[in-house]
């Protein structure tokens, strides 16, 4: 837009309201082109950059985002005037779901994390373990792995794994690096009204709602949509890995 300004010197009002209509018809089939559609209304694309969410979603990964699946908020498109609150077609996430957000401290950065507390549900983290309304949420541990690089630790360090399973069944895997590490053991957190409590699968290595300076509990205008598919991956050295491509558990 300010390139745009800067290009157009008008010489006097008639002349801009000439060239702004200009403007307008020329964009005209390009904002109702189909792929400016699915990428406004639809999905977007975003691409992972950090390791907060693995095993699900590993740097390199390339996910769809459906928009629509919570409604329609300012954040959900570009250039949307700041005074816009609330959402149309509004539908809360559920337990399980992977969200990509605004984050509130800073508006302009997306953070992408699972949802595990709804308004008014009570959290805490004891030992590592994820505690839902007072009650610790059903986690069986499976083989260790070689996968310290994710944890920051050398690269053959083992890593526990559990696999962790909500109330209302969504189930997953996350990666617990160290014991004893710095949320492992929490107060308890109520989510108000209107807001949700966001984990990174990659529990010693995220910054999420247990931050409380950081990021804290997300407000619903601030949701972008549903983390629903990996349609593309690519490892360290920029080879395909077709095995990482399919749906976002």
């Amino acid at each position: 837009m300010t390139s745009l300004q800067e290009a157009i010197r008008p010489s006097s009002a008639q002349s801009r309201e000439w060239k702004a209509i200009v403007i307008l018809v020329l964009l005209i089939p390009v904002l109702w082109s189909p792929p400016f559609l699915v990428r406004f209304f639809l999905y977007q694309p975003f691409n992972i950059p950090s390791t907060s969410m693995v095993p699900t979603l590993m740097i390199g990964d390339y996910v769809l985002v459906a928009k629509y699946a919570y409604g329609y908020s300012r954040y959900s498109f570009p250039f949307a005037p700041s005074w816009m609150s609330g959402r149309v077609f509004a539908a809360e996430p559920e337990r399980g779901d992977v969200v990509v957000f605004r984050l509130p401290k800073d508006t302009s950065v997306d953070y992408i994390k699972r949802v595990v507390g709804l308004p008014g549900d009570r959290i805490q983290m004891r030992q590592g373990q994820l505690i839902l309304n007072d009650r610790p949420v059903t986690r069986v541990p499976l083989k260790e792995l070689s996968a310290g690089a994710s944890c920051g630790l050398d690269a053959g360090a083992k890593v526990k794994r559990w696999r962790e399973t909500l109330p209302n069944g969504a189930s997953y895997v996350t990666y617990d690096c160290v014991d004893n590490g710095f949320y492992d053991n929490t107060n308890v957190y109520t989510v108000p009204p209107g807001h949700f409590f966001v984990l990174g699968d990659n529990r010693d290595n995220s910054t999420d709602s247990r931050a409380a300076g950081a990021v804290g509990f997300v407000p619903m205008d601030n949701l972008v949509g549903k983390a629903v598919r990996i349609f593309w991956s690519l490892d360290e050295e920029g080879e395909l890995r077709t095995d990482r491509m399919g749906k976002v558990w």
